[in-house]
């Protein structure tokens, strides 16, 4: 529901309407690409039927800091026997754009609190504006002020993402989604150009305008087409919540579900994707969709 509150929004007639025990591998195979470094931490969750343990991990020699994270393995048999609390070592393999977990080793036990929510959700501060949220002028990566209104009649492409996200097939593939798209779009000839990508930091401490102006460079970003955002706490969760973004800090990381929504220049949701992977010919073809001038027959009918 909250997703759609982010097309009501957008339809408002204001628009118009990082050092551990023992040494990491860290070797990158050449004829694999895949790079791999020792960890061992603690097991918080395990989700078999989705071949997924989050683990409260010492820090990743070489790789990143210490922190909680879920990790994904290729066979859910590496999970059997594993129970909150146990303390395992592993081995993560990351490629360029895929990450996982493997040679998983239980090596001890602690005793754990029973679940609890150490750390809420950040939730949307009440407002009784949705006008305000429109014209509300965040801050881009080149340190400018720009609101949703200044989009206004073009194609979007929105998703919402954090710089120090360390693993490739989370906010990094959120990003190559982007870099892929752009690059499709603008190598079509006579393609209108009323297109725009926004990604949206929730993590306005740290993705200062120029972090998010590194970032966006490190993934050949033109900011004539895609844009990347920043701003108050409080503004950055109502527009995370208004398209049904739910995150929250947890131990040197941020949980987040994901969302790219896709809205056409009459400012109408057209699609959501709420998973990561690789969506970058799905995003394209959705946006040349929005855009392309739709031919209609001598009986007045859309050509199908």
């Amino acid at each position: 529901m909250r997703i759609w509150v982010l097309a009501i929004l957008l339809c408002l007639p204001v628009l118009c309407d990082a050092q551990s025990e023992g040494v990491a591998s860290s070797q990158t195979g050449s004829s694999t690409g895949v790079q791999m470094f020792s960890g061992s931490g603690v097991v918080l969750e395990i989700k078999q039927d989705q071949n997924e343990i989050t683990v409260r991990h010492e820090a990743i020699p070489h790789y990143m800091g210490a922190m909680t994270m879920p990790f994904k393995v290729k066979d859910g048999k590496a999970l059997d026997g594993l129970r909150r609390g146990d303390q395992i070592s592993f081995q993560l393999c990351v490629t360029a754009d895929k990450s996982w977990i493997e040679k998983v080793v239980k090596i001890g036990h602690v005793s754990l609190h029973e679940k609890t929510v150490v750390s809420q959700p950040v939730k949307a501060p009440a407002t009784g504006s949705k006008v305000s949220l429109l014209d509300y002028k965040f801050t881009n990566e080149l340190g400018q002020a720009v609101s949703l209104n200044d989009f206004r009649g073009q194609a979007l492409a929105i998703t919402f993402f954090y710089t120090r996200c360390p693993l490739p097939d989370y906010c990094p593939r959120l990003s190559r989604n982007f870099e892929e798209a752009s690059e499709k779009l603008e190598q079509i000839t006579n393609l209108p150009t009323n297109w725009h990508f926004i990604s949206v930091s929730f993590d306005p401490a740290f993705d200062t305008p120029q972090v998010l102006k590194n970032y966006g460079e490190s993934y050949h970003y033109n900011s004539g087409h895609w844009t990347f955002l920043t701003g108050p706490p409080d503004k950055i969760a109502m527009l995370a919540h208004a398209a049904g973004v739910e995150y929250e800090p947890d131990d040197g990381t941020i949980n987040h579900n994901f969302r790219t929504l896709i809205v056409d220049p009459q400012s109408r949701l057209q699609a959501v994707f709420p998973v990561a992977g690789d969506l970058s010919e799905q995003i394209a073809s959705q946006i040349i969709r929005v855009i392309t001038p739709q031919t209609t027959s001598k009986s007045g009918g859309r050509a199908g």
